[in-house]
């Protein structure tokens, strides 16, 4: 356990959470774009588009957003993991640390039930 008693050592550990959040956000929405990418590859040329190229880039995209579901689930278990170092005295009274993890976890559901949507959904 940490003896150090101050607070900004937990409000740092929560912005290092959030920005791991953002970092997965980013990548599932990379992964969607890149996986609806190549419906606007065939419509502009179908001709030079093939099966294989289109395959490459859903699979592709599927590995970005599974990518941001791990960042977003492994963020969390580490935020978890240093909350339980810091000294219950940098904690503000009344201040919940669980909304941020909540919130983390939220987007890995959403972006598994999204890959999944994309993976069952496909051709």
């Amino acid at each position: 356990m940490s003896e150090i008693k101050d607070p900004r050592v937990l409000f740092a550990a929560e912005r290092t959470l959030l920005a791991w959040g953002r970092t997965s956000l980013g990548f599932i929405a990379f992964g969607f774009v890149l996986e609806r990418s190549r419906f606007f590859l065939v419509s502009l040329a179908p001709e030079a588009a093939s099966a294989a190229g289109a395959a490459r880039v859903f699979w592709l995209g599927l590995a970005f957003m599974a990518l941001g579901i791990f960042a977003a689930l492994y963020s969390t278990r580490q935020y978890h993991t240093v909350l339980g170092t810091i000294d219950p005295d940098a904690f503000p009274k009344g201040y919940a640390t669980k909304g941020a993890m909540a919130v983390n976890l939220i987007v890995a559901f959403l972006g598994l039930v999204l890959t999944l949507g994309l993976y069952v959904g496909h051709p």
